[in-house]
């Protein structure tokens, strides 16, 4: 990286969008967003469209405000079944409980992006469509054992084996599964004179 090329923040402490970035061999470093995420996650005004580009926003923002110089990367990801949004399980009971309810659906990852750069700010946001095939407790149970996705929107891991539990997925974009939609990243970045690859 040259001098005249402003530094890149991911505004977030996810491995899985760090390795996106590695992916592409973007040189960045990262800084743990200051946001209290309860407040919006638990706002049932809300849909979980709003509640992801809220918090993608508000993750950008806190970190450019003491980096001005640079450009700043927030995202978030909800994951949402019939309109509601479900959140990380957490635990391997609630991780068993949040697949047995997704088993035999279509649920949706909505993904948001806000990239501060100077006094501009780029959005978008990624919705992808994902059904599980029907799913007995005990395929539930091994899989879960298996990954421990209690970290991950959705209670499973897509870049483990937790791609075994699909019947169907509809994407424009599959690094958004991740947490991250390179595609259009990528073409905001250039239009800021990022070089990539």
């Amino acid at each position: 990286m040259n001098a005249s090329t402003p530094e890149i923040i991911l505004a977030s402490s996810s491995i899985y969008r760090q390795r996106l970035l590695h992916q592409i061999g973007l040189e960045f470093r990262t800084v743990s967003p200051d946001v209290d995420e309860a407040p919006l996650q638990q706002n049932q005004q809300l849909t979980p469209k709003q509640i992801a580009e809220q918090l993608a926003k508000l993750k950008a923002e806190s970190v450019a405000a003491s980096c001005s110089n640079s450009i700043v990367i927030g995202s978030d990801q909800v994951c949402q079944l019939n309109e509601i949004p479900l959140g990380k399980p957490g635990s391997r009971e609630d991780n068993i409980e949040q697949l047995k309810q997704l088993s035999g659906k279509t649920h949706q990852l909505i993904t948001a992006v806000c990239i501060c750069s100077g006094q501009n700010t780029y959005a978008f946001t990624d919705q992808t469509e994902l059904t599980i095939r029907p799913l007995t407790e005990s395929e539930i149970i091994r899989y879960v054992e298996r990954d421990q996705p209690y970290d991950c929107a959705g209670g499973y891991r897509w870049e483990g084996a937790g791609i075994t539990l699909f019947e169907k997925i509809e994407t424009e974009d599959h690094t958004a599964i991740l947490g991250l939609p390179l595609i259009r990243l990528v073409t905001v970045l250039r239009s800021l004179g990022i070089a990539i690859p």
